[in-house]
């Protein structure tokens, strides 16, 4: 093999290091440090790919946009996709990420996919109906994702970042595998796991991490287990010499993960953000499960999202907020 062999190969694994970056959000710019900036020109295009803006700049319940080089509290929504032929796709799992770099912690917070709430449209906010908080991305994508998520928590929501959910398992296979503490033995698609402690691999992590239905705690277990899934591979994540299988996820990566996060702006999380990943709060949302007509929701007490609110809210450095307007159940 030739020098010009072999410098072309060294390019293309940095730049596949650096797109499962992406995926796991800033948190794994933990290990990265001038490795990042040696490799700017080589990946540029492949998250240009990926940079998908929505139309606003700066969420109305900001008064400016928040600045890395400031270490401004930033939050952070991530939705997984389970994209089928003929629709727009669905909300598999919700979640919110808050990270405070000041004090070195990050929140993540699931939102239960059948949670009851009001869908907005940020076309016509006026224009709201009542469903299912996963139906807003089949509705009206990832921006009615996004105004319905700021209205039901009354935060601003910063970033997003969007998961084709059939690409996860190659970025767990990446990191070769998590180790988990499986509480109930079940199976889904094919895939059974026994209960107790086990390594997963990617295909098995995606089990893991969509079963409801045979947890007693249903979509409350599943969010458990997808904050756990989350945390662990941040961990592994921190060390760039976990990322072996580069050749097995570029593709992968560039088709399937969305944000409105740009190159420069990850560069800019790199030194600033990197303590955050060093204490991670798993929240979850208390409500009941009922019927409206003959539809089964997951209820929220306003007293529940006051509370979470105003914890985000102080994460976020905003002061806490009465909603103005709360809907009913």
């Amino acid at each position: 093999m030739n020098n010009t062999r072999i410098r072309k190969k060294k390019k293309r694994k940095l730049k596949k290091g650096f797109l499962f970056f992406l995926f796991t959000f800033f948190v794994l710019l933990a290990g990265g440090g001038l490795y990042f900036f040696n490799v700017y020109n080589d990946v540029a295009s492949a998250v240009d790919n990926m940079n998908k803006p929505i139309a606003r700049e700066v969420s109305e319940k900001r008064e400016e946009k928040v600045e890395f080089t400031k270490k401004d509290p930033i939050s952070i929504l991530i939705v997984g996709i389970d994209e089928r032929e003929g629709d727009n796709g669905r909300t598999d799992s919700m979640m919110v990420l808050t990270v405070n770099p000041e004090m070195k912690s990050t929140k993540i917070l699931s939102i239960p996919r059948d949670t009851r709430t009001e869908l907005i449209d940020p076309e016509d906010p006026e224009d709201s109906s009542r469903d299912k908080i996963n139906h807003a991305y089949a509705f009206g994508g990832i921006e009615m994702s996004i105004a319905t998520v700021e209205n039901f928590l009354n935060i601003p929501i910063d970033y997003y970042v969007e998961i084709n959910m059939e690409g996860f398992k190659d970025v767990v296979d990446a990191v070769n595998g998590i180790d988990v503490d499986n509480q109930y033995a079940f199976e889904l698609d094919g895939i059974t796991l026994e209960e107790g402690p086990q390594h997963l691999n990617g295909t098995e992590t995606l089990a893991y991490a969509r079963m409801r239905k045979q947890d007693p705690r249903g979509d409350i277990g599943r969010g458990e287990r997808q904050r756990e899934v989350i945390s662990k591979i941040i961990q592994k994540g921190k060390s760039l010499s976990t990322l072996t299988n580069y050749d097995d996820i570029l593709d992968a990566l560039e088709n399937n993960i969305k944000t409105n996060l740009t190159l420069n702006e990850i560069i800019d999380m790199q030194s600033a953000y990197r303590p955050a990943a060093d204490m991670i709060d798993k929240l979850e949302i208390e409500g009941e499960g009922g019927f409206v007509g003959e539809v089964w929701y997951y209820m929220v007490e306003d007293e529940t999202r006051q509370s979470l609110s105003d914890q985000l809210r102080s994460h976020l450095n905003l002061a806490p907020e009465i909603f103005t307007e709360v809907a009913s159940n």
